[in-house]
């Protein structure tokens, strides 16, 4: 895991701010803060961070109202979102999970604890940021095939108009002249169709390596899947 993930840390609480925002520099993490709701929602479309750690209850708007807001929003939807309150009401937690809160934790808590907790939940973002990479490598591999076949049925269509304009050469040598052009123009079809493939080809090899830069292999996935409370 790349240990410089961003962390944005919303609570109206000074002395917790203070608090992860050092211990969590200081093992890596790069933190951003805020004291409300409003300031947070700008922080984010600022800072897009890789983990938000949010309290329920915070001034301007709620964790729960800016968490409704961001699962709404395509943009960022996907940032993970840690919930922290001072209220272990199980009714709370289910909402949030429901709203796509990736855990809960409830006041006070050990730092350890919510340590481990981080770690876990990005190791779990990106494992889904993987399993995402490879499906789109997989409708990148899907959608070359399906332009490959329609391409290849033009280009044997064109093969074997230019077998029947040659046949017509050998039957009869008077019209030579102009079956010579149609062969002419069906080469330069055929040309195209093989270029046209070609660029897709190389198109889609590319994207494939841009994809392939952001990957990492099923060994370490499943290192990491099976060690939860690993120190990177």
């Amino acid at each position: 895991m790349n240990p410089c993930k961003k962390i944005l840390m919303v609570d109206d609480d000074l002395i917790n701010l203070e608090f992860f925002e050092v211990m969590l520099t200081k093992l890596g993490f790069i933190v951003e803060k805020a004291n409300d709701g409003v300031e947070a929602l700008e922080q984010v479309k600022r800072f897009y961070p890789d983990l938000i750690m949010l309290d329920t209850v915070i001034p301007r708007m709620s964790g729960w109202e800016l968490t409704r807001y961001l699962k709404q929003e395509p943009q960022f939807r996907q940032i993970p979102i840690i919930m922290f309150s001072a209220l272990d009401d199980v009714k709370d937690k289910v909402e949030g999970f429901e709203m796509g809160v990736d855990d809960y934790i409830t006041k006070p808590f050990n730092f350890s604890e919510v340590l481990a907790r981080i770690r876990a939940v990005l190791r779990n973002r990106e494992l889904f940021a993987q399993i995402a990479v490879r499906e789109s490598r997989l409708d990148l591999a899907e959608e070359l095939s399906a332009d490959m076949k329609n391409n290849m049925g033009d280009f044997v269509k064109s093969i074997d108009e230019l077998e029947s304009a040659i046949g017509q050469i050998s039957q009869n040598a008077a019209t030579l002249a102009p079956v010579l052009e149609v062969v002419m123009e069906k080469t330069q079809v055929v040309r195209k169709y093989i270029a046209e493939v070609d660029a897709r080809i190389e198109k889609t090899i590319l994207a494939w390596k841009d994809l392939k830069k952001n990957e990492i292999g099923l060994t370490v996935l499943e290192s990491q899947i099976r060690s939860p409370f690993h120190q990177e």
